[in-house]
């Protein structure tokens, strides 16, 4: 069975995560995926307003 790879980027925001991620997923033939977006997607709610509500270890 292939082992799945991962590869998290961390960083603040605007460091520029999100581009080097989508370019580096390109390049390794890999799937994308913002945490931002995956939490909107699974929460129905705008990111900003998810951290103001819950803080960001919530």
């Amino acid at each position: 069975m292939a082992e799945k790879r991962n590869i998290f980027l961390v960083g603040p925001m605007g460091a520029g995560k999100s581009t080097i991620g989508r370019q580096l997923a390109q390049q390794l033939n890999m799937e994308f995926y913002d945490s931002d977006q995956e939490i909107e997607k699974r929460t129905g709610a705008d990111v900003g307003w998810v951290f103001e509500d819950e803080g960001e270890d919530g």
